[in-house]
């Protein structure tokens, strides 16, 4: 009856916060009865029948799921929900360190259209970085549906049927121009040998300051590229073992903040057998995939190939600190819907 849609551990205050159906919780892990408060954060007076109005379940859908929860400061965490198809978002003061503080602002809450799915069951991923620090291009990023939503400007790019689970603000040096986010998630692929469409699992990445391109480029992100995540049963004897569907991303941070390990749970989709793996990726491993050959191709219905021609400098996918670099992807467009190849 709680129904849990999210949760955010957070270590530096050993509390455990939760998102569930109308109600926000925030527990005390140093302690043996965990201390639990509660925010009620229902939906606004006819949100409920609204929803209802137009033709959405009153008892499962028509609430306000709490989807969203991040960190804003060291006092205050920043919470979303569904608002029965109306999302919101608020901040939630937490206090400091030692402190079991939990309320809402009402003055703080917003739309929080863009930041949170309407609907409680869509998969999708989120993540949150400082306004401040980063480029024009930073804010909320929020993958869902078939649609990659980049707010502060907004920019689409269409996927093959994706399921995102996981996005990233992972640093490659000290340079902020040059952070970009990851995003893990699966999608039907055509490259594939087998008939049909199969399912890949992916890492695909973006430059904050990646604002897009004009004229063939106009809401299309110039920085854009992806590879495949495999995960199989190495040698001759797993070639049928391959886990393609993902299931769920932690990233483990180093101490220093560089090169961090993606640990990924993958399920199987074969006929062959069924079970699930765990696989461990560090991120030195997937740059180098970022910074290696690509795959192309000429057109929607054919086959991706390697691209045998000169890299063009600057190459695909890396961030360009001008204000004419969408230009010159423009000159690229054929280049620029390279991927990476397995």
């Amino acid at each position: 009856s709680l129904d849990f849609r999210s949760l955010y551990l957070d270590e530096y205050r050993d509390r455990l916060f939760i998102g569930g159906k109308d109600t926000l919780y925030s527990l005390r892990l140093d302690q043996t009865n965990m201390d639990v408060k509660e925010i009620y954060w229902p939906p606004l007076p006819g949100q409920k029948e609204e929803c209802f109005q137009k033709g959405k379940d009153l008892a499962t859908e028509c609430a306000n799921y709490i989807r969203v929860l991040y960190p804003l400061n060291r006092t205050h965490l920043l919470a979303c929900g569904t608002g029965a198809f109306h999302p919101v978002c608020a901040f939630i003061y937490v206090g400091h360190r030692g402190e079991h503080m939990f309320s809402m602002d009402p003055t703080s809450i917003e739309n929080g259209r863009g930041r949170c799915p309407h609907e409680p069951n869509r998969a999708f991923a989120s993540t949150f970085f400082d306004f401040k620090l980063l480029g024009p291009a930073s804010g909320y990023i929020l993958l869902l549906g078939i649609v990659f939503f980049l707010i502060c400007p907004m920019i689409l790019f269409l996927f093959s049927a994706p399921k995102f689970v996981a996005a990233y603000m992972i640093p490659e040096n000290d340079d902020r121009d040059n952070d970009k986010v990851y995003f893990f998630f699966t999608e039907k692929a055509a490259e594939s040998d087998s008939k049909g469409h199969a399912i890949f699992s992916r890492v695909g990445r973006i430059c904050v300051n990646d604002v897009g391109g004009q004229r063939v480029l106009v809401n299309k992100w110039s920085t854009f590229n992806k590879a495949r995540l495999v995960c199989s049963v190495p040698g001759p004897d797993g070639i049928d073992t391959h886990f393609d569907e993902l299931e769920d991303i932690f990233l483990l941070r180093a101490k220093d903040g560089k090169n961090p390990e993606v640990y990924a749970l993958f399920s199987t989709i074969s006929n062959v057998f069924q079970g699930f793996a765990i696989c461990v990726y560090r991120m030195a491993d997937i740059w180098e995939v970022f910074n290696g050959p690509f795959a192309h191709k000429d057109g929607p219905d054919h086959q991706w190939a390697a691209y045998e021609g000169k890299v063009p400098y600057p190459r695909p996918g890396v961030v360009i600190v001008c204000f004419d670099c969408a230009l010159l992807m423009e000159r690229l467009d054929r280049v620029s819907q390279l991927a990476m190849p397995g």
